[in-house]
């Protein structure tokens, strides 16, 4: 897939006592694109002209990463703190709603904001992150356990920083790379990219602090209700940290809910097989759109 950037403005917005940058392109209903770890706007590169043919999309920068502000306290990367930067975007860019699409923390992010705000989310899309209440659940299964031992590490003070900019990033670059199917999908400037990223000052520190703030996430007690907002999960079936399993019985949690296996496809499934989900999104939104109420 060409990626086409002559028409993408970069921006940015004030929300929740931050300065957030994001790249956007197109004019229409809203679509609104978070990121996850190690990545930031550039993730959506792929999908970025195929929606902005019909709608306005706001690929953000979050919190921490990249052109976005990097507040220093770790409770600055709490949920709640970037539940609101989400509204605030929202309501910033003159919009009451959006089409909310996740990938990775993004989803995660997604997922509570939907519950959160479901007003403000015309419909859902998730690419490999689980249903919250999947993720707790799978935590408590040895294979999954083993999976997320990068968590564990990530909680201890200085190292992961070290680790993570060692050799010039290199572990960045390894981090995506190195887990995905299709790894032909990064080109050289593509690890560059995600690598002068990190290494611009406090991301790093910023982007673990998100993963330093999830032990209250999985301590934390919720009784999560059916969700009403129509939801799309997208999952790239040989995710290395996130086993397809979590996928099963989210259904129980989402009242209108598709999900898509998409084969030949790691964690990185919206840049390794941007064709598939790019048709698996249209056709979502355009079912949800023709559906009767």
């Amino acid at each position: 897939m060409t990626v086409i950037q002559d028409s993408w403005t970069h921006a940015y917005i004030n929300t929740n006592g931050v300065k957030l940058h994001y790249v956007t392109q197109g004019e229409g209903p809203l679509m609104l694109m978070l990121h996850g770890f190690p990545e930031f706007w550039y993730s959506w590169r792929h999908l970025i002209p195929e929606f902005a043919k019909d709608f306005k999309v706001v690929a953000l920068d979050l919190r921490g990463y990249n052109d976005s502000d990097k507040p220093q306290a770790q409770s600055a990367y709490a949920m709640d703190e970037l539940v609101k930067d989400v509204a605030g975007v929202i309501q910033g860019l003159g919009y009451q709603e959006c089409i909310l699409v996740g990938h990775d923390w993004g989803g995660a992010i997604a997922w509570n904001f939907a519950y959160a705000h479901p007003d403000m989310v015309e419909k859902l899309i998730v690419l490999n992150l689980p249903h919250p209440a999947k993720f707790v659940e799978g935590l408590r299964t040895p294979q999954q356990l083993l999976r997320s031992t990068y968590i564990f590490l990530f909680q201890l003070p200085w190292l992961p920083e070290l680790l993570l900019q060692a050799l010039d990033y290199e572990a960045i670059a390894k981090v995506i790379q190195g887990t995905a199917v299709n790894k032909s999908a990064f080109t050289p400037a593509d690890l560059d990219a995600y690598k002068d990223a990190a290494a611009k000052r406090g991301a790093l520190t910023a982007m673990l602090n998100y993963y330093r703030n999830i032990v209250h996430l999985l301590t934390t007690k919720t009784s999560w209700r059916v969700l009403e907002v129509p939801t799309l999960l997208i999952w790239g079936a040989n995710d290395v940290a996130l086993g397809k399993e979590l996928t099963y019985g989210t259904a129980a949690y989402v009242r209108d809910l598709q999900i898509k296996y998409i084969a030949n496809s790691g964690h990185w499934v919206q840049q390794e097989q941007p064709e598939l989900v790019t048709q698996y999104m249209q056709e979502f939104l355009l079912l949800s759109t023709n559906s009767p109420n």
